[in-house]
């Protein structure tokens, strides 16, 4: 299987552009997917560097309704006219950060024939499902870290019901692609028990202080105990990466803007 990441908020080398943001291409043995699209339309700008042709995309997936994934669908309609973009839907909901600026996605996009609304589990295939876990249960406590959800109430902490998992089927192996981990790395890990598991772990504002360290070597702890190969990027964290690495070695790696791995 072939992953390419075409934007993040690293770049891998000089020549590919960068941003907060996710995108991710994906080859396997049925499928050309495309797993968000960022914030802007880098993505495409490196997919042309990397010699992607995102025109033969056949399915698009969205993890979660952020303006810094779900930011290039625009972009990508115009490039790709016939692969479906499956989000859930929860995904066009009013979401704001700690400051309360808007960080949905673009609601023009709402009524698009090409989107193609999911609930908490979707089969597509037998090599790809989709799947939201808001029915579990969850283990590990979770903090919205000041994000929200407006709704006739008033502004509430987002418990991310439109966060969505796509998982992979390839032969023995079950692959998992998480954009942000919202709902916890740790609850992802122990609902999916993933072979391999991508995405970010959401730990960028857990600082490496008095305070956030010990949060983040409880991560390391747990997730170290499972048989899981991790590959990070986005919203993890550089420093809280290297500092993860560290003490995780080979069950860890980071994914940056341009890069292209088998696994």
């Amino acid at each position: 299987m072939k992953i390419t990441v075409l934007a993040e908020n690293t770049p891998y080398s000089s020549e590919f552009a960068y941003e907060h943001g996710l995108c991710i291409y994906i080859e396997t043995a049925n499928h050309k997917i495309l797993f968000d699209t960022g914030q802007s339309g880098i993505f495409a700008d490196n997919a042309e560097k990397l010699g992607v042709d995102l025109g033969a995309v056949d399915i698009a997936v969205l993890s979660h309704g952020h303006y810094d994934h779900g930011g290039g669908i625009k972009r990508f309609f115009e490039i790709n006219d016939r692969a479906p973009l499956y989000l859930n839907i929860n995904a066009f909901g009013q979401y704001y950060n700690a400051s309360g600026k808007y960080i949905g996605l673009d609601t023009s996009l709402a009524g698009n024939s090409r989107l193609f609304f999911t609930d908490d589990n979707c089969h597509i295939d037998d090599e790809l499902e989709l799947c939201t876990c808001n029915r579990r249960d969850r283990k590990y406590p979770t903090d919205s870290a000041g994000l929200t959800v407006r709704t006739e109430s008033g502004f509430e902490p987002d418990s991310f019901p439109h966060e969505q998992y796509l998982i992979i089927h390839d032969g023995n192996r079950r692959i998992v692609l998480s954009g942000c981990s919202h709902k916890g790395i740790l609850n992802i890990t122990e609902w999916l028990n993933p072979d391999i598991l991508i995405g970010g772990f959401h730990f960028m504002k857990q600082e490496l202080t008095e305070a956030g360290t010990p949060v983040i070597d409880n991560a390391i702890c747990l997730l170290s105990k499972s048989d899981t190969v991790y590959y990070t990027c986005h919203c993890t964290g550089v420093e809280q990466y290297r500092y993860m690495k560290n003490k995780m070695g080979e069950k860890l790696y980071y994914l940056a803007s341009g890069l292209t791995i088998r696994i």
